[in-house]
């Protein structure tokens, strides 16, 4: 019976279709939504789908930007003005003066940040989109030494006293003597990330040129190591050529003069290294190049890439010099890009990039930091994934520097203080990562050395890669890491010679202590073994005691 069933079930699933017929589709029964939940379609879904603008983003995202709370708010905020002050000016080849006023507006919980400098000032129709909108900038796609990358800092710090005040950020501006000066009130439009002016006028401006931004926002002023006071104190380290007047909102106003009248250096722009690009850069190059063939691409767009060094690279590619750019295929454009990583390139030019100097460093050091020894050192410029850099390091030791607890760090990139997030940066890894000892620091396994010393450490860079968008921490590089170690451990054989020379001169004048205290007994003796008298027992004790004296000159 069961072999007749079967063999049924065979002779019915082997019937033919009628000739033209088709398949009736077989739809699976929908899973039921579970209890209480109403299910929802992909068409719906959809409908709720829109573009972010980036205000929006950082508007509830504002801990990326270093405004996470109100005292890092008031640094943030401040931090950024005088950035973009210092870079105006510097580009402008004006000695920067600068004024900083921080004012209380309501007790603990409100303040006025107001910034003044003396730069060549913002052409009118500039100022709303340069303080009102984010990612707004003349930076980021300059491969040059700034302060500023991302054309984020100053409108953020708007969009924060915006967000937490309801009030506008107010802008002075005058670009010449003859030129009027004009005030702007203005907002930011969070959903399109678009400047919204309140106000225009033309206003009274007490110099030829410049500008003056001024912030109200939620905040809170404190004293210490990460503070308006400490950023300000160590901006002037780095920047000796800059006069800065500060009032703070508790005490008398203060004046960081400068230490030198000479502007640095002008950097230079320069274009790409080829070591420095990735398989997708390239490619987007290849598309937006008006090089009309692959070798004039390579030539024309790439720093340190000669003629020959295009055809070398071009042959290692089997590709033909006359080739468009925009024609190269995805798998010939990987082929290229393995030709150039592959090639030797020399190394990109360094006078993109300004460091302080030796001489200049120290000039800061001594001008903020009382200390008996100091010393510095500036290391030739090096290559991180194409970008040029160079680090700079100082010690300041003993003096007022207090002698117990960890050596105290201050980190600079581009002349701008770190003052947050010290343990994620690649300059505390480095410092950590030496042993001190041998050069006189005690120190702890795998932790920062132990002593009256202050580790100075500046990175000067086309472009910082810094770990997040508030600019607070350097990325652990180990091209970075190498050339911090070697600037430090040059200043730390120059700081053990100090040591050890203090060390022998301590413990010379413990023996000459010794001597003195014991010179009248000498003198006690020789007169009774020699029955000398009173008068000559006290002129052997003078002769020694002078002689003991010469020995300490």
């Amino acid at each position: 019976m069961a072999e007749e069933s079967a063999q049924r079930t065979l002779e019915f699933t082997a019937t033919p279709l009628p000739t033209g017929a088709r398949t009736p589709p077989v739809e699976a029964a929908e899973p039921p939504a579970p209890p209480g939940r109403r299910r929802v379609t992909a068409v719906e879904l959809a409908k709720q789908q829109r573009e972010i603008s980036v205000s929006e983003f950082f508007t509830k995202n504002r801990h990326l930007l270093g405004f996470d709370n109100p005292r890092k708010a008031l640094l943030t905020a401040i931090k950024e003005a005088v950035d973009n002050s210092l870079d105006a000016c510097e580009e402008a080849g004006i000695l920067p003066e600068v004024k900083v006023i921080v004012k209380e507006v309501r007790k603990e919980e409100r303040y006025r940040v107001i910034v003044e400098d003396n730069g060549p000032g913002i052409v009118a129709k500039q100022v709303p989109r340069v303080f009102g909108k984010l990612l707004y900038g003349s930076k980021f796609h300059r491969l040059k030494m700034s302060r500023g990358q991302q054309g984020i800092g100053i409108s953020a710090a708007a969009m924060y006293g915006q967000l937490t005040t309801g009030q506008p950020a107010v802008i002075i501006s005058k670009i010449g003597r003859g030129k009027p000066a004009m005030r702007y009130e203005l907002m930011i439009d969070t959903k399109k990330n678009e400047p919204r002016v309140i106000s225009e006028a033309e206003c009274d401006w007490n110099g030829d040129h410049g500008t003056r931004v001024e912030i109200e926002l939620e905040a809170r002023f404190q004293r210490g190591r990460q503070s308006v006071d400490a950023y300000l104190e160590q901006t002037a380290i780095t920047n000796p050529h800059v006069r800065m007047l500060y009032t703070p909102p508790d005490g008398d106003p203060r004046e960081f003069p400068r230490a030198t009248t000479e502007l640095p250096p002008e950097p230079k722009v320069i274009k790409p290294h080829p070591h420095g690009i990735e398989l997708g850069m390239l490619m987007t190059m290849l598309e937006d190049t008006k090089g009309r063939n692959i070798r004039s691409f390579l030539t024309h767009e790439f720093s340190r890439v000669s003629g020959r060094v295009a055809e070398n690279i071009l042959a290692a590619a089997k590709i033909e010099p006359s080739a468009r750019p925009s024609r190269i295929a995805r798998q010939d454009a990987e082929t290229l890009y393995n030709a150039i990583q592959a090639s030797k390139i020399m190394a990109p030019p360094s006078d993109c990039v300004v460091p302080i100097g030796e001489d200049l460093l120290l000039k800061g050091v001594k001008k903020e930091l009382e200390a008996d020894f100091y010393a510095a050192v500036s290391r030739p410029p090096s290559v991180y994934r194409g970008n040029p850099f160079a680090i700079e390091a100082a010690v300041a030791y003993g003096g007022k520097v207090p002698d117990e607890g960890p050596v105290r760090v201050y980190r600079f990139a581009n002349r701008v203080p770190l003052l947050y997030q010290q343990s994620a940066c690649a300059i505390t890894r480095a410092i950590s990562s030496i042993s001190w000892r041998p050069y006189g620091l005690s120190q702890p396994s795998g932790s920062l050395p132990m002593g009256p010393a202050i580790v100075v450490v500046h990175m000067a860079s086309v472009w910082v890669p810094f770990t997040s968008e508030s600019k607070e921490a350097i990325a652990h590089y180990p091209e970075i890491i190498k050339e911090i170690k070697l600037a430090l451990q040059a200043c730390g054989r120059k700081m053990s010679l100090h040591i050890k020379r203090r060390r022998r001169d301590a413990e010379a004048e413990r023996k000459r202590s010794y001597i003195e205290k014991y010179i009248p007994h000498i003198g006690i003796g020789l007169r009774e073994i020699l029955a000398l008298s009173q008068r000559e027992e006290e002129g052997i004790v003078e002769r020694l005691t002078e002689m003991l004296h010469k020995s300490r000159k």
